[in-house]
């Protein structure tokens, strides 16, 4: 008797994974606003990207649709996003360079950290800090008070811009050299087991 196989279901078609794909289409919809100088309508997609970002997490814990796809897809929708719009700013002269120099190194380091532990000693995970979590908040904050002064320019903006920029550059070299130092850490555990007598 043939055993009936009981079809997988698609990963990509939980709502969270949904949200995050809806994450990803936004990206060209915010450039496109932003070269278009229409900052009202880049502030308010910034706003919807911001909210499916903050669904997905909740409904995939309150409805238990954690998948390895939306692990991997939630942070690259993220990085997209934000490193899109700081490199679209800077364009339009609305980032300064130095911060999104600093924000685009810090990933690439820690992209490229990641790909040689996992050539080297096969780690996959390479889960963000307290600090890393702290920094996308600021970049987050940074790019949304920066649309917003395009469009509202009151002390308070000007001031709220100037405190999220300056947050983003420090949370941004505090995580990098906190993510240094737990490389580094881990490369002595494993020297240290690699030399340990057997």
């Amino acid at each position: 008797m043939r055993e009936v196989q009981t079809p997988r279901p698609n990963p990509l078609g939980t709502a969270p994974n949904l949200l995050t794909v809806i994450r990803i289409c936004l990206a060209p919809l915010l450039v496109a606003a932003i070269l278009e100088n229409r900052f009202g309508l880049s502030f308010a997609l910034f706003v919807a990207a911001g909210l499916t970002d903050a669904l997905d997490g909740l409904l995939a814990r309150v409805l238990k649709q954690r998948t390895v796809l939306g692990q991997y897809l939630d942070p690259i929708a993220d990085k997209l996003l934000l490193s899109t719009l700081f490199l679209v700013l800077m364009y339009k002269g609305l980032m300064p360079t130095t911060v999104t120099v600093l924000v685009f190194g810090r990933d690439v380091g820690i992209l490229l950290v990641a790909a040689v532990l996992y050539a080297v000693v096969g780690r996959r995970e390479f889960g963000p800090s307290i600090f890393g979590k702290a920094n996308t908040v600021a970049q987050v904050m940074a790019v949304a008070v920066v649309l917003l002064h395009q469009m509202v320019t009151a002390q308070w903006v000007v001031v709220l811009r100037l405190v999220a920029l300056d947050a983003t550059i420090g949370l941004t070299v505090a995580s990098g050299l906190h993510y240094a130092w737990l490389i580094a850490s881990h490369r002595s555990s494993i020297s240290t087991v690699g030399s340990s007598p057997k």
